[in-house]
Parts: C-alpha cells; sequence; structure tokens
C-alpha cells in the first residue's frame, strides 16, 4: 500500500490528573527527521517516543508535539515556588543592571516562567504511559490518513502510466506509416532534383533513415518500466525511491525517443512523455 509522506492527526485522552494531547504531521523529506516538541516533565520519553514512531514511519520530516493541561483544582489557591521565582527575579535585576534597563518585572509574564507554579502532585510513570497510549494511537490516525493520501498518489500515478502506455502504443503503430511518408518524400525529392539512384543504393537509404529511426527497443524499455512502476505500487513498505529511480528511467527513454524523431507526430509524442513522466516525479517525491 503507498503511504504519503504528507499527513496530519491529533488525538486527545482526558484523564483525571488532566487533557493529554498530541499532534502530529509531516511533509516530504528524503530521510527520516523526527522532531519532537514536549515539556520538560516528558523528556525521559523521548528515546521510547523516537522508537515508536521509527517502527510506523520511514520517511518524511515529521513534527510530534505532546500537550498537558492539568486538571482545574477548584478553588484551590495556586501554589507559587519561591525560590525558583525569586532566583528569576534576581537574575532579571542582574541583566537589567547590565543593560541599564529600567523596565520593571512583569507578575504575569513571571508566572508563565516553567516551573513557577507549582502543579498538583501526579503520578509521572503513569501519565508518562498513558503519554505513550495516546501517542500510539494519535499514530494509528497519522497512519491511516497517510494510507489515504497515497491512495490517491496511486491512483493518479496509474493513470498517468496507462497515458505512456497509450503513447507507447500510438507510436508503434504510426512508426511503419512514417517510414512509408518518408520514402515517398525521398522517392520525390530525387525526382525534383533528376537525381538518378539504383534500387539497390536507393535500399540502402532506406535502411539507414528506418535503423536511424527505430525506437522498437526503447519502447520495449519504456513499457517495462511502466509494468515495474505499477508493480511496485502494489507493494506494501517504503516504495518511493525506486520509483523516483524509475522516473529517471523513463526520462531517459523519453529524451532518447525525441532524438530518433524523424516526424513531428513522434516529437510531439516525446514531449507529451516527458510531461508526464514530470507530473509523476513530482507526485512521487511526496511517497514514503
Amino acid at each position: 500500500m503507498t503511504l504519503s509522506m504528507t499527513a496530519f492527526a491529533r488525538h486527545e485522552m482526558v484523564l483525571d490528573s488532566g487533557v493529554l494531547s498530541w499532534e502530529i504531521r509531516s511533509v516530504n523529506h528524503r530521510y527520516l527527521e523526527l522532531s519532537l516538541r514536549m515539556d520538560e516533565s516528558f523528556r525521559p520519553l523521548e528515546i521510547a517516543v523516537r522508537k515508536v514512531m521509527s517502527a510506523e514511519i520511514s520517511r518524511g520530516k515529521v513534527e510530534a508535539i505532546l500537550r498537558f493541561q492539568p486538571a482545574h483544582q477548584g478553588e484551590q489557591a495556586l501554589e507559587i515556588d519561591e525560590k525558583l521565582a525569586s532566583a528569576v527575579v534576581n537574575a532579571s535585576r542582574q541583566l537589567a543592571a547590565m543593560t541599564a534597563a529600567s523596565t520593571p518585572i512583569d507578575p504575569l509574564k513571571l508566572l508563565q516562567w516553567p516551573g513557577i507554579l507549582k502543579q498538583p502532585d501526579v503520578d509521572m510513570a503513569i501519565l508518562h504511559e498513558q503519554a505513550l497510549q495516546c501517542l500510539k494511537q494519535t499514530l494509528t490516525d497519522f497512519i491511516d490518513t497517510r494510507r489515504r493520501e497515497g491512495a490517491s498518489l496511486a491512483v493518479l500515478l496509474q493513470q498517468r502510466c496507462q497515458d505512456i502506455g497509450n503513447i507507447a502504443r500510438d507510436v508503434r503503430q504510426l512508426l511503419p506509416e512514417i517510414l512509408t511518408r518518408h520514402h515517398e518524400k525521398l522517392l520525390q525529392r530525387l525526382q525534383d532534383l533528376q537525381v538518378e539512384l539504383d534500387s539497390e543504393r536507393l535500399a540502402q537509404e532506406v535502411a539507414l533513415l528506418a535503423q536511424k529511426s527505430d525506437v522498437a527497443e526503447e519502447l520495449d524499455r519504456l513499457e517495462s518500466h511502466i509494468s515495474e512502476v505499477q508493480n511496485i505500487l502494489s507493494r506494501q513498505g517504503p516504495v518511493g525511491r525506486r520509483l523516483d529511480f524509475l522516473m529517471q528511467e523513463l526520462n531517459r527513454e523519453a529524451n532518447t525517443l525525441g532524438s530518433k524523431s524523424i516526424d513531428t507526430a513522434t516529437t510531439r509524442y516525446a514531449v507529451d512523455l516527458k510531461v508526464l513522466i514530470e507530473q509523476m516525479r513530482e507526485q512521487i517525491q511526496n511517497i514514503e
């Protein structure tokens, strides 16, 4: 199943101690790049979180955000960590003296400093376990989103493969007609120039023209690469890098087809091929 590297998921878990929530978003990237944002009290979880996410995600630039909102404590008074608050105030005054600043300290901003307000006692071991459970549920939604987006990309790629296959078929059918037409043009040109060529020399010229314009091998390889693309799209696991390599091979055959063209029709088909291949390449950049 093809997976997209672009996705978003959010899951929330309501607990007696508060509300846990994870947000995971990702965009395309050559490798897996995990960026975690969480409160310091959850930092011991970082290795476990990376392990869980790496087991499910192979490629992409992924940002995961963990938030915890403690439960409201009713009419209970706010508790301030006076020791930490004093240290922050003293540090602020020292900086003010060093910079000759006279702006007074804003108590409301001071309350926003991490750890200034004491949180109710919470069993962090249990909370950490719940955070991992919440992460796994979020990852399930995240992978589902990637799978749905990937399925849409696979449909687009299959359509482009069909279009390329149609072009290869049309070029095959058109080549005999093109060679016949150019043979007739060659004869007409010789008549206009009143030049006589013996039949053997004329046959050699026609054979040389046919050899230079023969793209049967290119068409064979083109169809083979398209078949491989369709085969890869049905596989499990990351397929983006292999598909990207095949786009290079397809583009090489399209270039050769254009360079061997002796007719405006085949030139036009070569251009159409390159447009389709570029469209596929752009879509493949989002596939894991």
